[in-house]
């Protein structure tokens, strides 16, 4: 195992909490195990390996995360994820392809919604052709959860977001009735009416959105109407 895989474990297994894992396994179905560790007293008892100088180099992440990964106990694959946030300024194109394994592999929305608004987002940024060509290849897979990512990557892009493309990879998916599907549908065109609430209206209407894609999408112009 990597040193700084060998040390987080160091740090957190003595904080196991049998019955906070009994209930943090069944708030997620039951599909992982856990330590019984919070997010906020994990990253706190985590800080001192998240400094600059405690990071492990950037040529070792595939290894780091990869292994963090295979560790049965959920918080292992958030520090993961945690950890890519804090160096997806510095990820490579050559990430890509650990990235569509993280997203095919132990996938629930805890992890796949900061995998797709930071670590897709800031490749696409960052590596704009080669993300861009995973992307077309996710949009058109029968895994949901690269779907749901190109349809979440641009969550954060605000004023930068390509409205003809989220639209475009939206349209691929209005008919698509799975759940985490329409809730990312509504997720993303949410976020972006609080940049274009007009173009969102627009397309909303003119596509005919309904169920919960729509109520979604329409809810923050909704509030804001209420207040």
């Amino acid at each position: 195992m990597h040193p700084w895989n060998v040390s987080i474990t160091q740090t957190l297994r003595p904080l196991a909490n049998i019955e906070n894992a009994i209930s943090m396994r069944a708030y997620m179905r039951n599909q992982f195990e856990f330590l019984g560790i919070q997010s906020t007293p994990r990253r706190e008892a985590l800080k001192p390996y998240f400094i600059n100088q405690q990071l492990p180099h950037i040529e070792d992440i595939d290894t780091v995360v990869r292994e963090l990964w295979e560790q049965p106990e959920r918080e292992y694959q958030l520090v993961a994820v945690d950890l890519l946030i804090k160096l997806k300024k510095k990820l490579p194109a050559s990430f890509l392809s650990s990235l569509e394994y993280l997203i095919t592999t132990k996938s629930w929305w805890d992890t796949i919604d900061f995998l797709s608004s930071h670590i897709a987002g800031q490749l696409y940024i960052e590596h704009p052709k080669s993300t861009a060509a995973a992307l077309r290849r996710w949009r058109q897979s029968d895994n949901i959860w690269l779907r749901r990512t190109a349809i979440l990557f641009q969550l954060k892009y605000k004023q930068s977001t390509d409205h003809k493309l989220l639209y475009t990879i939206i349209g691929e998916n209005l008919y698509n009735n799975e759940f985490f599907i329409q809730k990312a549908i509504g997720w993303s065109l949410r976020e972006y009416s609080k940049t274009n609430p007009k173009s969102v209206i627009e397309f909303i209407e003119t596509k005919n959105i309904q169920g919960l894609a729509r109520r979604e999408g329409l809810k923050w112009l909704n509030n804001q109407a209420n207040k």
